[in-house]
């Protein structure tokens, strides 16, 4: 029912510098896979074949991944090297990729706005590749969100329980309890300082969006930083009962921090 993934890739990533002042940040390597390579392979994973992704300007190293580098490949081919290129050449055939740009840096809701006349009048998942997600039994967070999905048919986001002094970083959400993990949402809180959260369940790189959020992000005023808030968006439709906040099982890397890339590349290389 969901085909299409949208990727929000346009931002400086400008807690890594000096490495992202030439390099994407999604394009930054977990071991030897980018993060936006695993974010894909998440999105297939849940049987999303167009991965729509919003660039910005010096991202074209994330086109040309998802590309043939024919120079290279005819390099190592029948070599012992090869191999290293199966997954993004399986991935690749398996996929269709979009591509545009986000001209002005104005906010997660605006980059996802940026892509309503390739996604259309569908629902659609969003992935934020900085936060990489990793599940032990096989099913992938955006796989059990796409399965919810199919006997909810709302918004849905992926939550999980943070500290409480780190409610600041976050869109922080509250409601009422529908099933085991399930939350049906009465309210959104963008970033709230911890004496004004209203839970300690913060809103994680996860979504799956109806279409007529796109409406909504038209109307919706600049909010937190100046920017568009997908989170001020949501609530509108969550004023209608119509989202959803799930606590996935899995493990979530913040890989838009150092210690959360560290961390991320600690866990899979001793996996």
């Amino acid at each position: 029912m969901i085909k299409k993934c949208l990727f929000p890739a346009a931002g400086y990533g400008t807690r890594f510098l000096p490495a992202t002042k030439a390099i994407p940040k999604e394009m930054l390597p977990i071991l030897t896979k980018p993060l936006l390579q695993y974010g894909v392979e998440e999105a297939e994973s849940a049987s999303l074949e167009h991965m729509v992704i919003v660039t910005g300007r010096g991202k074209r190293a994330i086109e040309d991944h998802f590309d043939i580098s024919y120079e290279l490949e005819h390099q190592i081919k029948g070599s012992s090297k090869e191999h290293y290129l199966t997954d993004i050449r399986e991935m690749m055939g398996k996929c269709t990729f979009s591509y545009t740009r986000q001209t002005q840096m104005k906010g997660l809701g605006h980059a996802i706005l940026c892509g309503e006349h390739i996604v259309g009048d569908e629902p659609f998942a969003v992935i934020l590749a900085d936060d990489l997600c990793d599940n032990e039994d096989g099913k992938s967070v955006l796989a059990q969100m796409t399965t919810l999905y199919e006997k909810y048919q709302c918004s849905i986001v992926a939550i999980e329980e943070v500290p409480q002094e780190d409610t600041n970083k976050y869109g922080v959400i509250a409601g009422e309890f529908i099933e085991d993990n399930l939350v049906r949402v009465n309210n959104m809180v963008e970033k709230p300082a911890p004496q004004d959260a209203p839970s300690n369940l913060a809103i994680i790189g996860r979504y799956i969006l109806t279409p007529d959020i796109f409406e909504i992000l038209k109307d919706t005023k600049p909010g937190k930083g100046g920017e568009i808030q997908i989170t001020d968006a949501l609530l509108e439709q969550a004023k209608q009962g119509k989202v959803l906040a799930y606590k996935f099982r899995g493990k979530r890397f913040d890989c838009g921090s150092v210690d959360g890339f560290v961390e991320a590349t600690n866990y899979f290389y001793n996996k």
